[in-house]
């Protein structure tokens, strides 16, 4: 019998704030280019000394890694699995400008040290003295679907009960304004939401989503992650048998499909892909999450917190739901989660209540 794998606790620093119970119904949307992480205090994380020295990346993924462990009532886990697309880009940022600045001289380690991409989850297994298996995937728009994917391999091969998954990006102001003159960002100054976007770009934003991952349910258990599949580039042509070749895979009928989470962040020519996908599910209930969690790598995270959240509340919040129509469904069994940033990186992941 397949082992399943079940989402037990769910950890979060986001520009919404940190993991709570009203953390959708208190949302609002995301209207600047670029939004950082509404930051909680550390107080009690580490040492002052230690949080001073720490980036909003490191900082932001402890918490929420807590977050996720405390709620599944887990100690420690048997391995810690992140994914993130610019890892410490902050302390990155730092060195390079250090290295600019005195002729690649005299510089101090510290930012190097801390720049590497797998830092979080690395002062993560420090601080819960996790000494199992411990990977960071960096694979672009699809690195927090890559360590999903992990996980399940891990979990449903027997080798651990308990995985500590998180998806973790940050706000560096370098990096990103040459991703804004690139023009994958709105300019300064132009205030719009997904839902009203009439300019190129998106607006992007940064946070951690931490969840603890066992292959026993429990009394915390928001549901179960099913199957996973990733695609590395598509035209919107062939989006239609990526996702038919999925849903054949693990024997899904598109009418069983209750809602679907899709990724629209209001750059034009991506939101077609999310078009093709909402046609092909007509009677799957759209919802939303990057006009809340804005566009990051490792956003999909979030998305997924989004799912976790209706299939075990049972409700749908009106923040994710943007139809003036009344809601078809009552009931949420079946959910499916697409995203894909710029044409590539595809991703379609299947949860289901317990």
């Amino acid at each position: 019998m397949k082992r399943r794998v079940f989402i037990n606790g769910i950890g979060a620093v986001t520009t919404q704030g940190v993991w709570r119970p009203d953390f959708f119904s208190a949302a609002r949307e995301i209207d600047q280019a670029i939004t950082t992480a509404d930051q909680p205090s550390y107080k009690g994380l580490a040492s002052p000394a230690a949080i001073r020295r720490m980036s909003r990346g490191m900082k932001m993924g402890m918490y929420a890694a807590q977050q996720a462990l405390a709620e599944a009532a887990v100690t420690t886990p048997d391995a810690i699995i992140t994914g993130t697309g610019l890892g410490c880009s902050e302390d990155s940022d730092k060195f390079l400008r250090s290295m600019w600045e005195n002729d690649e001289q005299f510089l101090t380690p510290t930012s190097f040290i801390q720049s590497t991409h797998n830092t979080v989850a690395a002062q993560i297994a420090l601080q819960l003295s996790c000494k199992g298996y411990n990977v960071t995937h960096v694979n672009g728009a699809s690195s927090f679907e890559s360590a999903l994917l992990d996980t399940l391999l891990l979990l449903v091969s027997g080798e651990h009960k308990n995985v500590l998954l998180g998806g973790i990006d940050e706000v560096a102001k370098q990096t990103y304004a040459f991703l804004q003159a690139a023009g994958y960002i709105k300019a300064d100054g132009v205030r719009e939401t997904v839902k009203n976007s009439l300019s190129p770009g998106v607006n992007y934003a940064e946070g951690a989503c931490f969840f603890s991952m066992g292959i026993d349910q429990t009394e915390t258990s928001y549901g179960e992650v099913v199957d996973i599949a990733l695609q590395n580039e598509l035209d919107i042509a062939e989006t239609g048998s990526f996702l038919q070749d999925f849903l054949t895979t693990n024997d899904i009928q598109p009418t069983t499909i209750d809602a679907v989470v899709l990724g629209y962040n209001g750059d034009e020519q991506d939101d077609l892909f999310y078009i093709a996908i909402q046609q092909i599910l007509p009677f799957a209930t759209p919802l939303y999450y990057k006009q809340l969690s804005g566009q990051f790598d490792s956003c999909s995270a979030f998305g997924l917190t989004v799912a976790a959240s209706v299939l075990q509340q049972q409700t749908v919040p009106s923040m994710l739901y943007w139809n003036d129509k009344s809601l078809p469904k009552t009931v949420w069994k079946n959910i499916l989660i697409y995203n894909h940033y710029r044409g590539k990186d595809h991703s379609l992941v299947f949860v289901r209540a317990c």
